[in-house]
């Protein structure tokens, strides 16, 4: 069994930035890795993800404004947030997945961490 921890999360005005990471237990390298999130009363939804080949998808809402990142020894991967608005609010969560790249089904990602709130603020 992996455990996925992340952090980062917290409070932010509009604009604002927040650096997520997310922590394995061991190495991930036959995964892939992505961040999803879930606003208050909806629906979980894929962000980013990104494949071992360094290969990245975004969400048209995160592309310009979110960068996904892994770093090399496949245990800890980041998402980095720029220009947040209050949209952004939300649960977020790194999850795992040997599926395709950008697989937007919950069901697909073996590992899931706890999930990190992050708040906008106006």
């Amino acid at each position: 069994q992996v455990q996925l921890v992340e952090s980062g999360g917290g409070l932010v005005q509009t604009g604002g930035s927040l650096r997520l990471s997310c922590e394995a237990s061991r190495n991930l390298y036959y995964y892939g890795m992505a961040w999803w999130r879930q606003p208050p009363g909806q629906e979980r939804e894929l962000i980013s993800s990104i494949d071992r080949a360094g290969r990245r998808t975004y969400r048209d809402f995160a592309k310009g404004r979110f960068a996904i990142s892994r770093d090399s020894a496949e245990r800890t991967w980041h998402l980095q947030m720029d220009n947040l608005t209050i949209e952004d609010t939300a649960t977020y969560y790194c999850a795992a997945s040997r599926r395709g790249l950008g697989d937007s089904s919950v069901g697909s990602y073996e590992f899931w961490g706890q999930g990190t709130q992050v708040t906008v603020s106006s």
